[in-house]
């Protein structure tokens, strides 16, 4: 079975694009509106009585949850992805999300319930993060392994950037439940909608993914028996130590670039210059649409010039967009549009991370490996980020600029590294090369 390395993309690689950067769109969503509705969550799942801080505490406990559980899914689905199937792990990671979606639109509140509502939120919001760490590198692994190799790079820059659209999907609901509904309204279960929605489009993802295939590349494995024999993850640990530590670094930069210039970003322009939230939103759609443009350019660029050629220069152009955004936001306020719209271009180097990890692990633990790396550092580097902004703010305003600065030096670093590839060309696709 040899596959035309140089083909274009044809309407099945299509097909395929699309619906799973649909499904990964769907996926960030529910796993993001919760961070935009926290708050009033916050007040309706836990006694009125409690201190504010301790709320706060529970609140972040609960977002906490969310990337805690990830390793544990995440590995647990790639385990089964890399033994019984891509696909079948694909369309159970949508289920995983579906179903704890609408749940959460549906959960009795601390004055109905008690004790019990805050705990079953939590519960849902473990399974969800379960989900979210078992989808996104089977999303990666899915595409990579159906398009040809010369165009991996677009395929996956064109998901990652299909996840950033989730997050601006979430983020534009969570704007227009809150222009159109009264802050009362929103509490007596305006709340609930987005969730709802969320709930059944990914019931509607997952039934769209029926007409997904498996994998040419698993395919093929099963057929010559080569699927691997111990654990996966077991073979993972220790034969490719040097491909985790590339990947877990990689995850840094990709965690933590769009957690401080996306997600926390609009609320320090509000704090620390005053800048109105509706104008800090606006600016903040901006910069995720071209986020999502940047992503698919740095995909593309890796497939022309090598993931060593594209670190190199997007990690000068992420420290150099970067600081001229916090630097100038101070003082050029009018000028916020156009250079958040550059910041949020330039995090689109994240878009060329995948490609790495597709091709860091050989096809019979792809999956496992990718998992392992990605959801364990994810899980710390995204949920450190914030805590570690905050405290270098009180050092300096430009707390998140130097942030991404040293996020920009790993990159650039990674780059030199990675000018001799992680692993040969031959080993990528198995033996399909």
């Amino acid at each position: 079975m040899h596959h035309d390395n140089n083909r274009r993309l044809n309407r099945q690689d299509y097909k395929t694009l699309t619906l799973a950067a649909l499904g990964g769109a769907l996926e960030f969503y529910d796993f993001i509106i919760f961070v935009f509705f926290a708050a009033v969550m916050g007040e309706l799942f836990f006694p009125a009585d409690m201190p504010e801080w301790l709320r706060q505490v529970q609140t972040f406990g609960i977002f906490a949850a969310g990337y805690l559980a990830r390793p544990l899914g995440g590995i647990i689905m790639a385990h089964f992805g890399d033994l019984v199937g891509r696909k079948k792990m694909f369309t159970l990671s949508i289920l995983l999300m579906a179903v704890p979606t609408l749940a959460m639109g549906m959960l009795p509140t601390y004055a109905s319930i008690g004790i019990a509502a805050p705990l079953l939120l939590l519960l849902m919001r473990v399974l969800q993060g379960a989900a979210i760490g078992g989808e996104v590198p089977g999303a990666w692994v899915f595409v990579a392994e159906h398009v040809p190799r010369k165009r991996i790079g677009f395929a996956c820059g064109t998901l990652t950037a299909g996840l950033t659209a989730g997050i601006l999907l979430g983020s534009i609901v969570a704007t227009v439940i809150n222009t159109t509904l009264s802050q009362q309204t929103i509490l007596n279960g305006g709340w609930r909608i987005p969730f709802f929605l969320g709930g059944i489009f990914g019931l509607f993802a997952m039934y769209l993914r029926r007409w997904l295939q498996e994998t040419p590349i698993f395919i093929e494995m099963q057929a010559r028996k080569a699927l691997a024999e111990e654990l996966p993850l077991k073979s993972v640990i220790v034969n490719h130590k040097k491909e985790v530590a590339v990947s877990m670094l990689l995850t840094w930069l990709l965690s933590a670039g769009i957690v401080v210039v996306i997600l926390m970003t609009p609320t320090y322009l509000q704090k620390q210059f005053g800048i109105a939230p509706a104008l800090s939103l606006q600016a903040n759609s901006l910069a995720i649409v071209m986020l999502s443009i940047g992503c698919v350019t740095a995909g593309s660029v890796a497939d022309r010039f090598g993931a060593s050629k594209t670190f190199i220069v997007g990690s000068l152009l992420l420290a150099g967009c970067s600081w001229l955004f916090y630097q100038s936001v101070g003082t050029h306020p009018e000028m916020l549009f156009v250079t958040y719209a550059l910041a949020g271009f330039s995090v689109g180097i994240v878009g060329a991370v995948p490609y790495v990890l597709v091709r860091a692990f050989p096809a019979e633990v792809r999956f496992s490996g990718i998992s392992f790396s990605y959801n364990v550092a994810y899980a710390i580097f995204g949920g450190l980020t914030p805590i570690l902004v905050t405290l270098i703010m009180r050092l300096t305003p430009l707390a998140p600029a130097y942030y991404v600065l040293t996020l920009s030096v790993i990159g650039l670093l990674l780059g030199i590294y990675l000018h001799r590839d992680l692993n040969s060309e031959n080993k990528v696709q198995g033996s399909c090369a």
